[in-house]
């Protein structure tokens, strides 16, 4: 299924997992303001598990970015 990415430099797979960790950042950012607004039901606990959640995913983006970014293939190495 996933046959065509045997040819895609490791690194570069790193940097699309960045790119993806940063758009589940975003999303969760936007439930976040949703909840606390109002227009999502929700309560402050759950506000605080998402900041949570938000606070590793946007760490690991930016981590896996500057690796990837520095040539360091971190997900793969063996």
């Amino acid at each position: 299924m996933f046959g065509f990415l045997k040819n895609v430099p490791s690194v570069n797979i790193q940097a699309f997992v960045a790119l993806g960790l940063f758009g589940v950042s975003l999303l969760l950012a936007r439930m976040v303001v949703n909840i606390q607004s109002g227009k999502w039901p929700g309560s402050a606990v759950w506000v605080t598990y998402l900041r949570m959640v938000l606070g590793f995913t946007f760490a690991a983006s930016i981590g896996l970015g500057l690796y990837s970014f520095a040539g360091i293939d971190i997900l793969f190495s063996r």
